[in-house]
């Protein structure tokens, strides 16, 4: 667990509960209330850290190196710069005292004294990535990473398993599986089981990591970005191209996806609050990063 101490982490999801939350009338129970963070540049990933705060990645200038960052939401709920000398920093994942971005070709991990190191090389990687973009742990510790392939064309995807030590293996492509076209969003499930949303089919699809295997769970999702579950079981998937989040209850079989009212200009990859409470939505072309409640 972190070193932070006992009334810091609690100090800071109390805080934004008090930014996120208003009284519904007088003596009435809490409702969540959207709210936002304004100026970010170009946010692409939101992760809650080992501390409990949030970090936000933020590519910049797409395509200009260096002015990549990783900002973090500080206590007055204003973005203030965590990590900085990246390049378009993208997917974000958290371990027990780090946090994980995927960047182009490579895959950093940030300390949480925000000192940046590259854990994956690009030259590590079976096959040149062309478009690193989501990055998902499972419960063993492996990190699996999407490259999107061919963000404009589309296809030409593929998925990498990264073990502990930064040891790369391909997982599956789409030479080897034509379902696997262009993955973006990731979201371990099991053991076994990682589900994948597409960026280029807008299919939200199951992998079996052992055989290799996919089964369709839904379509339409668009420019499918990112994923979230919380616990009861509710799956959230964001649509950049289209600025579109829905949710899906994977617990009932016949279940179909619901649309939120709340629309945005691209909505990149989600997370969930630490309280549960809130879908996290960065709004990559917006700028921002908004709290929606659940």
């Amino acid at each position: 667990m972190s070193s932070v101490s006992t009334d810091r982490r609690m100090s800071f999801p109390m805080c934004l509960m008090s930014l996120a939350l208003i009284m519904a009338g007088s003596g009435g129970p809490a409702q969540a209330q959207e709210r936002r963070v304004e100026g970010l540049e170009t946010p692409e990933s939101v992760v809650v850290g080992p501390d409990g705060r949030l970090y936000v990645s933020e590519i910049g200038g797409f395509g200009s190196d260096g002015d990549g960052k990783i900002s973090v939401i500080g206590s007055a709920g204003k973005p203030e710069t965590f990590a900085r000398g990246l390049d378009d920093p993208k997917g974000l994942a958290a371990s027990r005292d780090a946090i994980y971005a995927a960047d182009k070709t490579r895959i950093w991990k940030i300390d949480m004294k925000g000192e940046a190191t590259v854990f994956v090389k690009t030259e590590a990687f079976p096959q040149r990535p062309l478009f690193l973009n989501d990055l998902a742990f499972d419960g063993g510790g492996n990190l699996y990473a999407s490259d999107t392939g061919d963000i404009e064309k589309g296809g030409k995807g593929a998925i990498f398993r990264v073990t502990p030590d930064g040891a790369v293996t391909m997982l599956i492509s789409e030479a080897k599986n034509p379902a696997i076209k262009s993955p973006n969003g990731l979201l371990s499930e099991s053991a076994d089981k990682l589900l994948v949303v597409d960026f280029s089919t807008g299919d939200l699809l199951r992998l079996d990591v052992q055989k290799l295997t996919t089964d369709k769970l839904a379509d339409g999702f668009g420019g499918g970005d990112g994923l979230a579950r919380d616990a009861e079981g509710m799956l959230y998937i964001s649509d950049w191209k289209n600025g579109k989040v829905w949710k899906l209850d994977l617990r009932t079989p016949a279940a179909r996806p619901q649309q939120y009212a709340r629309s945005f200009k691209a909505a990149a990859d989600i997370a969930l609050s630490s309280d549960s409470q809130f879908l996290l939505v960065p709004d990559m072309k917006a700028g921002e990063l908004v709290w929606l409640p659940k």
